[in-house]
């Protein structure tokens, strides 16, 4: 409890407070703000083709979208249904053609 003696040290709690409070704000609440942020972005960013991995793991293709739906492709012709909310991340845009292997056929290069 605070008891107010000539008034010495009650300005000096106040700062304390307020100090303490913007290193919450900092380390704490705007980290957070930023990255639910950037995932939200990232869910509203889904299109067909896509490549993502779900918060169980599974490595899948986005094959149809809903509103709040999609259609994973995990394997040829395996489909399943997940919330949009379900996926972790995207990993990147499934390619048409598979791309040139950077390694010639005689292998990677020696060192």
């Amino acid at each position: 409890m605070i008891f107010l003696q000539a008034g010495t040290r009650f300005p000096s709690v106040i700062v304390f407070y307020v100090l303490l409070l913007v290193v919450f704000y900092l380390l704490l609440i705007r980290p957070q703000q930023t990255q639910q942020r950037k995932r939200r972005e990232m869910l509203a960013k889904l299109k067909k083709g896509d490549r993502v991995v779900t918060m169980g793991g599974l490595h899948a293709t986005v094959h149809d979208m809903d509103d709040d739906q999609l259609t994973l492709e995990l394997a040829p012709n395996l489909r399943v249904k997940a919330d949009r909310g379900a996926v972790s991340y995207v990993r990147g845009r499934k390619s048409e053609a598979p791309a040139a292997s950077p390694v010639s056929e005689a292998g990677p290069p020696r060192p």
